[in-house]
Order: C-alpha cells, then sequence, then structure tokens
C-alpha cells in the first residue's frame, strides 16, 4: 500500500472539571448530537474522528476523561503519548479556569512542549453569567504557548474551529518531528502511521453544554 493511502493518527484528551462541557464538545464534534440532560462521565470515553486536510487522511482518537476530583488521579492513564489536549472551562465558574492552570502544568511536566494545547471556554451561550474575564484567558494561553477558543456545544459555536486548529498543529509537530529526524537519525516524537480502519466508537456519557 502506498504512503498516499496512510492515515495519521494523533491521540487527543480532553480534560477539564466535571461539568464543565467536555462530552458534551466531543459528541458536538463527533455525531453533532447534545443532550441537555447532565451525565457525569465515569473515568473515561473514547471516539474517533476521521478528517481529510489539504489531502492528508487524519484519525483522531479522542480522549474524554471524567473531571471528578476522585478521578484525576486517572489522568496521565489517558493522557500518556497524547500528541493535542484541549483543555476545557466554564466561563460561568472561576474554579474550573483555575484547575485548567494545574492541568496545563501537569501536561507540561510530563509531555514537555511537544503537546498541542488548545485552551477552551466554553457555554457561551450563559456569556451573560461569565466570571472569566475573555482577555484575562486569552492572555493566559498564550503565556503557556496554548491557542485560546469560545464554544458552546449547545449551540454548536466554536466546536470545529477548536479541533481545526488543534490538528492543524499537531500536524506540523509531525512534519517538524520527520524534519528532525531527517537531520538527526531519530524522533524526538513518534507520530503513529496506520492503515484506515472502520469508525469505532467506546461507551460514554452526555456532559452539559
Amino acid at each position: 500500500m502506498t504512503s498516499t493511502s496512510k492515515t495519521s493518527k494523533f491521540k487527543v484528551v480532553l480534560l477539564g472539571e466535571g461539568c464543565v462541557g467536555k462530552t458534551s464538545i466531543v459528541l458536538r464534534y463527533c455525531e453533532n448530537k447534545f443532550n441537555e440532560k447532565h451525565l457525569s462521565t465515569l473515568q473515561a470515553s473514547y471516539l474517533e474522528k476521521k478528517l481529510n486536510i489539504g489531502g492528508k487522511r487524519i484519525n483522531l482518537a479522542i480522549w474524554d476523561t471524567a473531571g471528578q476530583e476522585r478521578f484525576h488521579a486517572l489522568g496521565p492513564i489517558y493522557y500518556r503519548e497524547s500528541h493535542g489536549a484541549i483543555l476545557v472551562y466554564d466561563i460561568t465558574d472561576e474554579d474550573s479556569f483555575m484547575k485548567v492552570k494545574k492541568w496545563v502544568k501537569e501536561l507540561r511536566k510530563m509531555l514537555g512542549n511537544e503537546i498541542c494545547l488548545c485552551i477552551v471556554g466554553n457555554k457561551i451561550d450563559l456569556e451573560k453569567d461569565r466570571t472569566v474575564h475573555v482577555t484575562r484567558a486569552e492572555d493566559y494561553a498564550q503565556s503557556v504557548g496554548a491557542v485560546h477558543f469560545h464554544t458552546s456545544a449547545k449551540m454548536n459555536k466554536g466546536i470545529e474551529e477548536v479541533f481545526l486548529n488543534l490538528t492543524k498543529r499537531m500536524l506540523a509537530a509531525q512534519d517538524d518531528n520527520t524534519n528532525t529526524a531527517g537531520k538527526q537519525g531519530g524522533s524526538r516524537k513518534s507520530v503513529v502511521i496506520i492503515d484506515d480502519e472502520p469508525l469505532q466508537q467506546s461507551s460514554g456519557c452526555c456532559g452539559s453544554s
């Protein structure tokens, strides 16, 4: 099989407090579904999304993790070897934004600067109740090398942009790693190349907007 028929597979993990809407973001992106009723994700759920960007075939393996504190210790199991992370907070919940900062520190410590980060302020449909100032969030994201987005899973706003931006950056990082490997005889981070696979989904739960 020729290289043009290969698919680049990237692992993406969503992190954030419970009830910020991680599951709703994933379900909106992968299945264009939204459920008003919130059911907390237990441990983690997994979905895949296939893309074609500039003629390149990509398979995103998306891990949606539980946000409850009792599951925090399981985080490293799910974000290990991730190429990208989406850190979600609720724009009406200051504490959820502060927890994002803790996740960023943990990811940078464990995975360095190679992992691509997006910070997402979700629930812009509740703008009138916002407690996290836009400029503050965007300035923080820039300071840690992340890209900031505002989304509403309920209104289907900003979701596609988040994943498209992250995927393009992961592709760019893959190209950089390939170039580095060519010059140094080794790769800084492996990117799995797989044959095209059927879409698979494990069981998961729905989240808030």
